[in-house]
């Protein structure tokens, strides 16, 4: 059993392969992990609550008393759980305490070999919150904007698997960044973006430009941080110009509406007085009846593309660079060119 901080653990996740065990309760583990952690906890949530309350209204010996019964009767298939996992292996709880200091011990007195970090999960969180409150990162941004379905994010993420260094905005928060952004996901709270960015970040960070898309300041529940809104604001805007049929066709293979009628319906109440009242009752009862195209359609004409629009002016003429393109696999194309020709020309 050894103790290691978050540097030595970022180091040795460099250099080979290591596991992050987070024994926190299933709660904790999914309100905000390390990335890429499982959980094996010591504890469950009630468990844990029954023990916090013993630690509150009685004594901490009493609530240590009890904790010991608890995980004593599931000792043999906690244990397994961590000898079924190949490599090295690093445990955490919240601040390095109880939990993860006797799963640490127990561990050792069975013949498995473990670090801990030191501090836990709350060194880690002050860790990236100080990281993002420090960076000193000179990359420049190439923007990626267009109006609702014109694929930049499909496009993002393509060029990602080449290698170019993107910042995926949306998967970081897991949310689409639209009233209806969040239909069939589960968006991330700001804790697992901050910690997903700085990850993102980390890889890229050698890198003289980075490619985001055109997000708004918040992104489903998470707030983009400001030294991102100034390189957004500052970088080569791309364009991205689709028909509205692809758009329309795009977005509905996205969300596939038919599996998320209600929420299509939720979420469109939420904008519903925003659009003139014959065309909002045409959009709801088209969602109402399974027309998805038609509905999608209208929102686009009548909502999404004339506020895309008044952001877009926004932009001076000089920093816009226009792709005009018949679907998203000839975007995809031109876009790539474009951006290969101002790499090479050094004009970012």
């Amino acid at each position: 059993m050894q103790d290691i901080t978050i540097e030595e653990l970022k180091s040795m996740k460099e250099k080979k392969k290591l596991t992050l065990i987070d024994v926190r309760s299933p709660s904790e583990f999914n309100t905000a992990t390390i990335p890429s952690s499982i959980n094996i906890p010591f504890f469950n949530d009630e468990e844990r609550a029954k023990v916090g309350t013993l630690h509150k209204q009685k004594s901490p010996k009493i609530a240590r008393e009890q904790g010991l019964k608890i995980i004593s009767a599931k000792l043999p298939d906690f244990v397994k759980s961590f000898s079924n996992i190949d490599g090295e292996k690093v445990v955490f709880c919240w601040r390095g305490g109880m939990r993860s200091k006797t799963t640490a011990t127990v561990l050792d007195l069975m013949g498995i070999d473990v670090y801990r970090l030191d501090g836990g999960y709350r060194s880690y969180r002050n860790w990236v919150v100080n990281k993002l409150e420090n960076l000193n990162w000179n990359a420049k941004a190439l923007v990626l904007n267009g109006h609702t379905g014109s694929g930049k994010t499909t496009i993002l993420r393509r060029l990602a698997k080449l290698n170019y260094p993107v910042l995926d905005l949306e998967g970081m928060a897991n949310h689409r960044g639209s009233i209806f952004g969040q239909i069939g996901l589960q968006p991330h709270n700001q804790k697992t973006f901050d910690a997903l960015l700085i990850e993102q970040i980390d890889r890229i960070k050698q890198a003289p430009f980075m490619l985001i898309e055109g997000e708004s300041k918040r992104v489903g529940r998470v707030v983009l941080p400001n030294f991102l809104l100034t390189k957004k604001a500052e970088g080569t805007q791309f364009i991205i110009e689709l028909p509205i049929e692809e758009r329309t066709a795009e977005i509905i293979k996205e969300y596939e509406p038919w599996k998320h009628k209600d929420s299509c319906l939720e979420a469109f109440k939420r904008i519903k007085k925003r659009i003139h009242t014959p065309v909002a009752k045409q959009i709801e009862a088209e969602l109402k009846t399974g027309q998805y195209e038609i509905a999608v359609m209208l929102l686009l004409k009548y909502y999404y593309d004339p506020l895309y629009d008044y952001t877009t002016k926004q932009i001076p003429d000089e920093k816009k660079i226009i792709i005009k393109a018949k679907d998203i696999t000839e975007a995809y194309l031109l876009l790539r060119e474009q951006i290969d020709e101002v790499i090479a020309s050094h004009t970012i």
